[in-house]
């Protein structure tokens, strides 16, 4: 059933439902299926006040979350006796409507029928020597996660792929994988004419090494030759995309969005960054999160806000990354059909 399902509900979840999830069993039908689900997962929490707000359940509510399952706050009010408080599982029309929300725009079968997308995904890296390379954390999850989606909406997919996580490839996507960003570049450049959509969301670092020695560079040797590290700067390969279309390379109405992993400082948040970054890229949407430690990088879930031109920025809720995927692309969507 969860290989098949577009949703798994549960509701009401006790708290030993949640631990029992928490700890991977898979004694009865319940835990077995939502081990197996492909789908979003929603809990829908219902316990004594006491309970909720126990450290256990608090930890395995959080560790739920992180793993990209969704979890409602249970409402305030009545319980059994005397009691009152959170921990009263919620209307059923509330439940009806926070599953409809968190599953708009997952799956709409069909929108995207045909369409050629290209996305990029992981971290591209930079040889230093034989031996060492500059990358970055990437994973590829959410490059992956959104070939997922795309090809579930019918979309004939393609990847081009820098160094991930082990993942697997989503069904029916194509993958290219790469290792420089000069070579990411090459790759995308090749493909980007047959592209109805791009989705740049691989980390490409922005720095490579002036020259790549032929030997290991030895540290303590006479000349010292890692004591100072000559980099130039590598191409912009979302910008130099956007350039393609606006001289007329690429498809028409070829829609094309980015990525910015993004800090904030004392003078400017992450999203002023970002907004500032959407202006100088030129392209047509990008997702920009806020990076840190314990944050995006390496995670199965994500957060941050879509900047789509022409409206305000969309702030993306802390969920798994097929369903803020979901989200993106129905931003890519709105801009394929002005």
């Amino acid at each position: 059933m969860g290989q098949h399902a577009d949703a798994v509900v549960i509701a009401p979840a006790t708290a030993d439902v949640l631990a029992r999830l928490v700890a991977g069993r898979a004694d009865d039908l319940l835990t077995a299926t939502v081990l197996v689900a492909t789908c979003p997962v929603i809990v829908v929490p219902a316990m004594h006040t006491e309970m909720w707000n126990n450290p256990a359940t608090r930890e395995n509510v959080a560790t739920l979350r992180r793993r990209g399952v969704t979890v409602m706050e249970p409402a305030h009010g009545r319980l059994t006796g005397k009691d009152s408080g959170p921990g009263r599982l919620p209307e059923p029309s509330q439940i009806a409507e926070f599953v409809r929300t968190e599953l708009a725009g997952y799956r709409t079968p069909f929108d995207w029928e045909g369409c050629r997308v290209l996305i990029s995904a992981g971290g591209t890296q930079e040889n230093v020597d034989p031996v060492r390379y500059i990358g970055n954390r990437s994973s590829g999850r959410q490059g992956y996660a959104l070939a997922e989606i795309a090809a579930q909406r019918g979309a004939r997919v393609t990847i081009v792929a820098g160094a991930t996580d082990v993942l697997e490839t989503p069904s029916g996507a194509e993958i290219v994988r790469v290792g420089s960003t000069r070579e990411m570049e090459a790759a995308m450049n090749e493909r980007a004419p047959e592209a109805d959509v791009i989705i740049m969301a691989a980390a490409v670092a922005d720095y490579r090494p002036a020259d790549v020695a032929d030997s290991k560079m030895k540290k303590g040797s006479a000349d010292e030759e890692l004591a100072t590290l000559h980099l130039v700067e590598n191409p912009d390969i979302l910008k130099g995309l956007v350039a393609r279309r606006d001289a007329g390379e690429l498809k028409d109405g070829v829609v094309i969005a980015g990525f910015a992993a993004e800090t904030g400082d004392a003078m400017h948040s992450a999203l002023d960054y970002a907004r500032a970054k959407f202006e100088r890229k030129g392209c047509d949407v990008l997702m920009a999160n806020e990076v840190g430690v314990g944050k995006v990088f390496g995670q199965t879930t994500n957060s941050g806000w879509i900047l789509r031109r022409g409206a305000e920025p969309t702030v993306v809720e802390l969920g798994s990354k097929q369903v803020v995927a979901a989200q993106i692309l129905d931003a890519v969507n709105a801009i394929a059909s002005e």
